[in-house]
């Protein structure tokens, strides 16, 4: 059984630590954060220990969650590292390149697992149809969310879009060809609201809006392919498949079905697959102790989430422009 620290019990961080009390094949082996009052309260909810220190909130653990604000990160998983001890960290991974870099340099020294918390790559509605995705050509992507102060530190670029950056260069799985972004700050000090058109050198085009002050919630991806549309709702963890079939069932009168000519027939198919009841925070807290205790690389690895972070930091600086 892996014990785990976490650090920093903001919205998030409370959410990992009760998962992971409830999780068997992990020990919460404390809390710590920098208001100790703050701290001290929600172990009492919850019934864990409270750490005095990072110091030893990292020496107590095999592996360290860092859900502290981005800022915080790097020091952090840093110095977690140099201990010797697993890390995951909450995304975004850091808030320049020189930092995610010094990580990575670190982590190739200090040879230990490292897993970045893009969690909409676990959720049921993409885990149901990702296998279904092949060489898509248009990718169309909405992250609307009504106002929080919370994440407001950092541009809506790394605070949501973010998440889509990541599904969708795990789908393409090209290189980025091209950039043309823009964005505004409406009530933050950072760009509230932003959209990007990115191109791959395989040809596929992504655009991807991202607003947190919008009137309601929308997290959906359509993704569009030679032979098939796909729709994924995030939120409300749906998903769509239609497809068109050379093979055309003329004797079921609720066919849909397309008479193209001299290219001939040709029938439309939908199909809402059914999800599995998964917790996407318990799931990716599962691949992560599997790579931990199989001795191979997470998931989504810190290179990965490098990959990414270099994506959103040319959207953001197309941004500026």
């Amino acid at each position: 059984m892996l014990k785990a620290s976490v650090i920093g019990v903001g919205h998030l961080g409370k959410i990992h630590a009760r998962l992971l009390k409830e999780n068997h094949h992990f020990q919460l082996a404390g809390v710590y954060d920098i208001l100790p009052d703050k701290a001290q309260k929600f172990a009492t909810e919850i019934e864990c220990h409270v750490f005095e220190n990072l110091q030893e909130a990292v020496a107590q653990a095999d592996v360290v969650i860092i859900v502290t604000p981005t800022a915080s990160h790097c020091e952090i998983a840093t110095y977690a590292m140099q201990q010797g001890k697993h890390v995951f960290i909450e995304k975004p991974v850091t808030l320049h390149r020189d930092e995610i870099n010094a990580l990575v340099a670190c982590q190739n020294h200090s040879r230990v697992k490292v897993q970045v918390g893009h969690v909409e790559r676990f959720n049921p509605a993409f885990l149901i149809v990702q296998h279904q995705i092949n060489q898509p050509r248009f990718i169309e992507t909405h992250r609307l969310a009504q106002f929080n102060p919370r994440g407001t530190d950092v541009s809506v670029v790394l605070d949501l879009m973010v998440h889509d950056l990541d599904i969708v260069y795990a789908i393409v799985q090209s290189k980025v060809k091209n950039i043309l972004a823009n964005a505004v700050a409406i009530v933050s000090d950072t760009p509230d609201i932003a959209n990007a058109r990115i191109e791959f050198e395989n040809g596929c085009v992504a655009n991807l809006t991202a607003s947190r002050i919008s009137l309601k919630n929308m997290r959906k991806t359509r993704v569009f392919q030679s032979d098939a549309y796909i729709s994924i709702d995030f939120l409300n963890k749906k998903s769509e498949v239609i497809k068109i079939d050379s093979n055309v069932d003329e004797s079921n009168p609720f066919a849909l079905i397309l008479d193209l000519h001299e290219k001939g027939k040709r029938q439309i198919t939908i199909k809402q697959p059914k999800l599995d009841a998964i917790n996407s925070i318990v799931y990716e807290h599962q691949l992560f102790k599997n790579a931990i205790t199989e001795n191979k690389e997470p998931v989504i690895g810190l290179q990965q989430a490098k990959e990414v972070m270099e994506i959103a930091f040319g959207v953001m600086e197309k941004c500026s422009q």
